[in-house]
């Protein structure tokens, strides 16, 4: 077994000033509601075209804190009328742990305006890896390969093992499937010490691997929209049992590269204020997820530079800062 390379820094924030290479373009607004959601998707949808997955984290039952359904109803009726939506079921013994739980979470949750292609509910499918050091493969849902395009709409928040989840941790985990992609990404071997064994660097860059394996197969027709509001330092796979949103809301962000809308969300948070993001930032570098972002760059998944375009000014390059100004505290 590959042990992850000391140093690499999922724990060391690197701020933009310290950062080289090409720079990608980031759209941001301010407005969190089916028209904000809809105006940044339509700034880096031009090459979604073909049959479309929309893949989205459906949540547990009843969770609260997931991306609004009626907002992305309002998204696809206008936009994606003919896409799907899709999921894959879980490693851990939840609420989507089997495709008749899941299907029935989907109805709790009101996912039901839109075909759900529960992707592994028929088998796996392999795609490969270029350039890991962990997978030369890797197992994800069987109908997966049938979609040309993939939009990728991502609710920004904690996560308890991968520090955030943003459109990384949303393909990475959310598209392998639940019996082989995701156990090879979480565990060591077949003992039950060894089913979530897997931790830090070693995580963050296994889940890497696995969302280049998708994106990959996508090429240029897959795009990123990451939703910056309840942010819990709980991922959505938590449910009810979430720790409570204590981070102000943001925003919305979209880029048709992956790191620079992971990165630029990361960049926010680590702007505002200790009382903004203390919990956030504890919950990302306490679990090296900062390696995410950095791995991604190794893998040339894309630039953490970037221009940050602002759509409710005229779309003047704003600053993190800009976008963390006059933040309101989170009211539940």
């Amino acid at each position: 077994m590959k042990k992850a390379v000391p140093g690499t820094g999922g724990d060391h924030y690197v701020p933009m000033s310290e950062r080289t290479g090409e720079q990608s373009v980031v759209y941001f607004t301010r407005d969190l509601s089916p028209e904000g959601l809809i105006k940044a998707y339509e700034k880096v949808s031009q090459k979604i075209t073909g049959k479309t997955a929309v893949k989205v984290h459906t949540g547990e039952q009843n969770g609260p804190n997931i991306i609004p359904r009626e907002w992305v109803k309002e998204l696809m009726a206008k936009d994606l009328p003919d896409a799907v939506i899709v999921e894959t079921n879980t490693y851990y013994d939840g609420d989507r742990y089997t495709t008749p739980a899941h299907r029935k979470a989907l109805e709790v949750n009101g996912w039901t305006f839109a075909p759900v292609d529960i992707m592994d509910e028929k088998g796996t499918a392999l795609l490969p890896v270029e350039g890991g050091k962990w997978f030369t493969e890797m197992s994800v849902g069987k109908s997966m390969p049938t979609y040309q395009s993939l939009v990728t709409l991502t609710h920004f928040k904690g996560h308890v093992q991968g520090g955030f989840g943003g459109s990384n941790k949303n393909i990475g985990i959310g598209c392998a499937d639940g019996r082989i992609g995701k156990k090879w990404i979480h565990s060591h071997g077949n003992t039950p010490l060894g089913k979530w064994a897997v931790r830090n660097e070693e995580l963050m860059e296994k889940i890497t691997e696995s969302t280049k394996a998708t994106i990959d197969f996508f090429g240029e027709h897959v795009t990123y929209v990451n939703v910056m509001r309840n942010m819990s330092v709980s991922c959505d796979c938590e449910g009810l049992a979430a720790a409570p949103v204590v981070t102000p809301n943001v925003g919305i962000l979209a880029s048709t590269d992956i790191l620079a809308v992971d990165s630029a969300c990361v960049d926010i948070i680590f702007a505002m204020s200790e009382a903004e993001h203390h919990d956030m930032v504890e919950r990302i570098t306490s679990r090296h997820g900062l390696r995410q972002l950095s791995y991604m760059k190794e893998l040339g998944m894309g630039n953490d530079r970037y221009v940050l375009i602002d759509l409710d000014n005229d779309e003047a390059e704003i600053t993190v800062n800009d976008a963390v100004r006059d933040l309101k505290p989170f009211e539940g």
